[in-house]
């Protein structure tokens, strides 16, 4: 590893951690960097996925993400290596706010960041899709094969009777866009008052963006919050039953 990024001069886990691995702060001579180590099998799949993602999308006008530094696997576990980027969580950023009107800035700033995400002009995404009219289905179908497997593993919370629901229920296809496919309060940073950038993006994909509008606003419970999401997310407003079928989605993930 220090053959990539040069002599570690300091180690420090971070206090915010991940709910699914160890994340550690280096500083070397080269510059700052942040190493996520897992070692839960499907956890594993997920940290290869992510650093798929970073050297896919990493870098490219619009999709803010930390650079890409290396990707490494042993018997025991796997690690990937990125920049270590300045800021706080969304979730964060919101538990410190002092006033409504501050929360409500923070999540305008949310809003704003994934609308930005979400229309991305096609040529700007990559080779990783099929055209301009590319069908959302197509991501669905995945998501509900991959579910499918965790179900038959028996490491989902979500349930069989769940899973044949959503296939038979499926919403009408929309145009795709890219999503960040874990799109929480969690997994954005905040720098200096605005939301400015993706973290864990290992489901960062050509997908169906109303799946990320709903894992953004599936905690703003107050309709101030709600509000101030879609003043900056103006491109589409989810119906009730389109959450609804996108929460029990992620049940499973």
């Amino acid at each position: 590893m220090e053959e990539r990024i040069g002599v570690i001069r300091s180690a420090d886990r971070l206090e915010e951690q991940g709910g699914t691995s160890e994340v550690t702060r280096l500083v070397t001579g080269q510059g700052v960097y942040l190493l996520k180590s897992v070692t839960d099998h499907r956890y594993r799949e997920w940290l290869a996925e992510e650093a798929k993602v970073l050297k896919a999308y990493g870098g490219r006008p619009g999709v803010p993400l930390p650079r890409y530094a290396g990707y490494f696997e042993s018997a025991d576990g796997s690690h990937l290596l990125m920049t270590f980027e300045p800021g706080i969580t969304v979730t964060a950023a919101l538990r410190n706010a002092g006033t409504p009107e501050e929360k409500e800035g923070l999540i305008r700033s949310f809003g704003r960041l994934l609308q930005k995400l979400h229309e991305l002009p096609w040529e700007a995404v990559g080779p990783d899709h099929s055209g301009p009219e590319a069908d959302s289905g197509d991501w669905l179908s995945g998501r509900l094969e991959r579910a499918g497997d965790y179900v038959g593993q028996g490491v989902t919370e979500g349930s069989p009777d769940l899973l044949v629901r959503l296939e038979r229920n499926r919403p009408v296809s929309v145009r795709s866009a890219l999503i960040h496919g874990d799109c929480t309060t969690d997994n954005v940073l905040v720098s200096g008052g605005e939301a400015c950038l993706w973290i864990d993006a290992a489901g960062m994909a050509i997908g169906d963006p109303r799946y990320d509008e709903t894992l953004a606003i599936r905690t703003f419970r107050d309709p101030a919050y709600l509000s101030a999401f879609y003043e900056g997310y103006t491109r589409y407003r989810v119906s009730g039953t389109e959450r609804e079928y996108f929460e029990n989605l992620y049940e499973f993930f």
